[in-house]
């Protein structure tokens, strides 16, 4: 069983799967947001090129197939608006699912990656065989600390790494949510 394809927040939001048409609206907001997002992502270690997100749509069609990652725009209800993206990736062990997320730079500070965020989990806690689901941060991510905070996920803890983008301090925050 999967997540289903597009999923209405609100009047305002919808969470849809990746088509290979978004490459370019995905290359725009990447670029136009890329002071935000290059402290904390290391996909944005460089100014992004048109063929980066032409692999990431192609990537995460492919894995949305084999099940190992579930990849939605977020857009405006109108379905015009490029507001970020937001997974479920099968990465962190069985029966879980760890939540990523990221915005456009006109976007954050409205709620919508949270919105997006208890959206995600509600599904993927309702799939079979799912019963966590995790939200791992950077220590000094704090708007991205925020959202599990806001939605009730419990701080596991915090592990040592080694940063992967220049804005990270090294200690990687392990937040969850379980069928409890």
């Amino acid at each position: 069983m999967r997540p289903p394809e597009r999923i209405v927040l609100d009047p305002d939001l919808l969470l849809r799967r990746l088509t290979p048409e978004d490459a370019s609206a995905a290359h725009r907001a990447v670029a136009e947001s890329f002071e935000i997002l290059h402290p904390w992502m290391p996909w944005a270690a460089e100014w992004p090129k048109p063929a980066d997100q032409e692999a990431f749509v192609a990537s995460s069609i492919s894995e949305w197939e084999s099940g190992t990652s579930y990849v939605y725009g977020i857009f405006d209800a109108g379905d015009a608006a490029w507001v970020g993206t937001v997974g479920l990736h099968a990465r962190v062990g069985p029966g879980a699912f760890e939540i990523g997320y990221w915005l456009h730079t006109d976007h954050t500070g409205k709620g919508m990656a949270t919105r997006a965020a208890r959206a995600l989990s509600e599904v993927a806690l309702a799939l079979p065989g799912v019963d966590r689901v995790e939200i791992r941060c950077d220590e000094a991510n704090t708007s991205s600390r925020a959202i599990p905070e806001r939605l009730g996920f419990r701080l596991d803890r915090i592990e040592e790494h080694t940063p992967d983008a220049p804005g990270e301090s090294g200690r990687r925050m392990i937040w969850i949510k379980d069928e409890t």
